[in-house]
């Protein structure tokens, strides 16, 4: 039996590296079409990109533009005002979503459609509803009270902050849920000890929630900082940059140089933007590899 048994073993010990080495095998295999995947849709789209933005001379024109400078200032405004705005209200909504009642769940259920439903319906319906002479807001004023409605979208701050809107709304549900997550892997046991000694809601999130959710809420916020540095979708199919190119973004501007074909304006738009990115993705890694 002893020898049967150490055969056996011996043979399992044998069949091992076979079986690891068919695994890097394939391992290897599969990387082969990724690289070329990589190479053929990221790394040529960006060094060509580079390529069309090398001369000098497409910056200084490009600073010179004043539509890319208030893109630039409308930028800096959507980012610090509408990323916030959408995760303070997403941290204070987790702590909303994540009790277990039944009709919590419903209401998370129908919170999370603008998520999930596609940008160009779901936003050209916002600007259908905006429409100064047929949109639903002013057809709705105009009978009540007999009086045209404002053109929201005729005004840049205002078309701006309901683009701002526009991007709290619709990416508002996904973040809720990240945080939601975080929640939930805090132990309840610290919440009932917290109780038996008395501590408010405010104090169990004070020295609690936060602690916990401090590392996932910075990280989510630099992370959406990214996301929304390169989303066009709230900018351009709300206001199309309008009015009179008032409200472009990095995102949105360089659309604007194509329509105008002039190519080398709007891929050096993009390498523009790039100081803004690179930072922002180091403080996120540097977070996530501690």
């Amino acid at each position: 039996m002893s020898s049967a048994a150490s055969a056996v073993t011996a043979a399992g010990t044998a069949a091992t590296p076979i079986k690891l080495g068919r695994w890097q095998f394939w391992g290897r295999l599969m990387v082969v079409p990724y690289l070329l995947v990589f190479a053929v849709f990221v790394l040529y789209p960006v060094c060509y990109g580079l390529w069309l933005a090398r001369h000098p001379q497409s910056y200084v024109h490009l600073v010179e533009d004043p539509i890319f400078f208030r893109s630039v200032i409308n930028t800096v405004v959507f980012l610090i005002v509408a990323i916030n705005v959408k995760m303070a209200v997403a941290l204070v909504l987790s702590g909303f979503f994540v009790q277990s009642r039944w009709w919590i769940k419903v209401l998370a259920g129908i919170f999370i459609l603008p998520w999930a439903v596609p940008s160009i319906p779901t936003i050209l319906s916002v600007r259908f509803m905006l429409n100064p002479e047929w949109g639903v807001i002013n057809s709705t004023i105009f009978h009540l009270t007999g009086l045209d409605g404002p053109n929201w979208l005729n005004e840049p701050t205002l078309a701006l902050g309901f683009a701002m809107l526009m991007h709290i709304w619709k990416s508002l549900p996904f973040w809720t849920l990240i945080l939601v997550a975080g929640r939930l892997a805090i132990p309840g046991e610290q919440y009932e000890a917290a109780s038996v000694d008395g501590a408010s809601s405010w104090q169990k999130f004070r020295f609690i929630s936060w602690p916990a959710l401090r590392t996932l809420y910075v990280t989510s916020l630099i992370l959406s900082m990214i996301w929304t540095l390169g989303d066009f979708n709230s900018v351009y199919l709300l206001t199309g940059g309008g009015p009179a190119d008032m409200t472009h973004v990095l995102a949105t501007i360089g659309i604007r140089y194509l329509r105008l074909d002039q190519v080398d304006l709007s891929m050096a738009s993009i390498v523009f933007a790039m100081p803004l990115i690179l930072p922002l993705v180091y403080f996120m890694m540097k977070r996530l590899s501690k």
